[in-house]
């Protein structure tokens, strides 16, 4: 067989649109066997995608070091990049750009067994995980002796691979493991996130008991009193007050059934709870917020919240990061103004890799519809982001609009 050549992108385009046409063929045994192509066929994948983003990461930094730039702008918004060409989170991307340098620098028999296919993605990103403490010299003996024979982890479990790496590296660098270790236990931390439909019972099970305890013992507060708190509760007039069932949605959460954002409402009126009722206008069309003009440099509160009720989470395409900053989407450099329309939510790493070098964004006018911007790369791509929309009142077509008007002429 000669040398195989590899293909170019229209070519991988190509293949790409050939695949999606593949269907079941009602043959178990060929299904099994297109399992396992597929499956190799991903972690080759996986393997060009992190040698690209080597590639990209080198390119960026190289070409932005010629230029001299400062050197802390060499690396800005890379991770981003990956991150909104994989359609993923920057968070992500960062992990992605880290795992990339780590196969192809340091690792060079794991993403030779990715390029095989007999190593997918995440049993890969396992043994970058437990080697990130150990030197490069002492990461290429854990991948040398793991992955140059493909029989070593041949069968092995992710949890067998993990512990296999871990060994290697306490063996190798013990002093390193307890470092690590000392590091974990002084960022130890206690996180939540929203569980899906959680409800009243009878009496209050063992994961309840321990969620109070965690209450009373971070709060310094009983349960029962509670801690000032508060919740936006996003809601059409129609569906708060006429019975609609058009969903609403609780900022930091994201939508709740009409029945309940009603009940929500109806229990904090009976209890002690203080309720306050803000009027939020949008366009019937679009549901999306109206405008709030301003002057001033900074978003004030008002304006802030707006944002905030309106984006939900940060605006960069697949980051659904909590909003930290309040961003001037065409900066004031550029004489952008402080107003809704050119105002979004990010998170504090989206807002400054859009502040690097070469990135662009500017709003886009749409009257009477969602709210958008478009975002550029340095690498000559563009993204769009739509705000999601909002609840608002029951839509009209514009025929029934037409036939409301004849009737109430009539």
């Amino acid at each position: 067989m000669g040398d195989v050549v590899a293909p170019d992108l229209e070519e991988l385009r190509a293949f790409t649109a050939r695949l999606r046409v593949v269907s079941a063929s009602g043959d178990a045994g060929l299904g099994i066997e297109w399992l396992d192509a597929a499956e190799s066929l991903k972690s080759v994948g996986c393997a060009v995608q992190a040698v690209v983003t080597d590639d990209v990461a080198t390119c960026m930094r190289e070409d932005r070091k010629a230029r001299g730039l400062p050197r802390a702008e060499w690396g800005r918004g890379i991770a981003s990049q990956i991150a909104l060409a994989r359609r993923e989170s920057p968070s992500r991307g960062g992990r992605h750009l880290g795992f990339a340098r780590a196969v192809v620098h340091e690792m060079p028999h794991t993403l030779a067994l990715l390029r095989s296919g007999r190593l997918n993605e995440w049993r890969a990103t396992l043994l970058v995980r437990e080697t990130a403490c150990l030197s490069a010299a002492d990461r290429a003996v854990v991948d040398r002796r793991l992955c140059s024979d493909p029989d070593v982890l041949d069968g092995v479990g992710d949890r067998g691979l993990a512990a296999k790496a871990k060994a290697l590296a306490v063996e190798l660098d013990a002093a390193a493991v307890v470092r690590r270790h000392r590091k974990a236990v002084s960022e130890r931390r206690v996180t939540t996130r929203a569980a899906p439909d959680t409800g009243e019972s009878g009496g209050r099970t063992r994961n309840q008991l321990m969620v109070d305890l965690l209450f009373a013992r971070g709060t310094g507060a009983d349960v029962g009193s509670g801690v000032p708190v508060a919740v936006n509760l996003v809601v059409s007039d129609e569906t708060l007050l006429a019975g609609e069932s058009e969903a609403a949605d609780v900022a930091g959460f994201g939508p709740v059934p009409a029945g309940i954002a009603r009940q929500l409402v109806a229990d904090t009126l009976d209890g002690d709870t203080t309720v306050t009722l803000r009027n939020v206008y949008a366009r019937p069309l679009s549901g999306s917020l109206t405008a709030m003009e301003s002057q001033s440099r900074t978003f004030p509160k008002g304006l802030r919240r707006l944002i905030d009720l309106r984006d939900r989470t940060c605006r960069t395409p697949w980051c659904d990061a909590p909003i930290r900053h309040h961003d001037h989407i065409l900066s004031r450099r550029k004489k952008g103004a402080t107003t809704a329309h050119d105002g979004a939510g990010l998170c504090a790493a989206c807002n400054y890799a859009k502040e690097g070098d070469g990135w662009t964004a500017r709003p886009v006018r749409r009257h009477g519809r969602t709210h958008l911007f478009d975002l550029g790369t340095p690498t000559g791509h563009r993204y769009r982001s739509a705000a999601p929309r909002l609840p608002s009142a029951a839509r009209r077509s514009e025929i029934e609009a037409i036939l409301i008007a004849h009737l109430r002429a009539s």
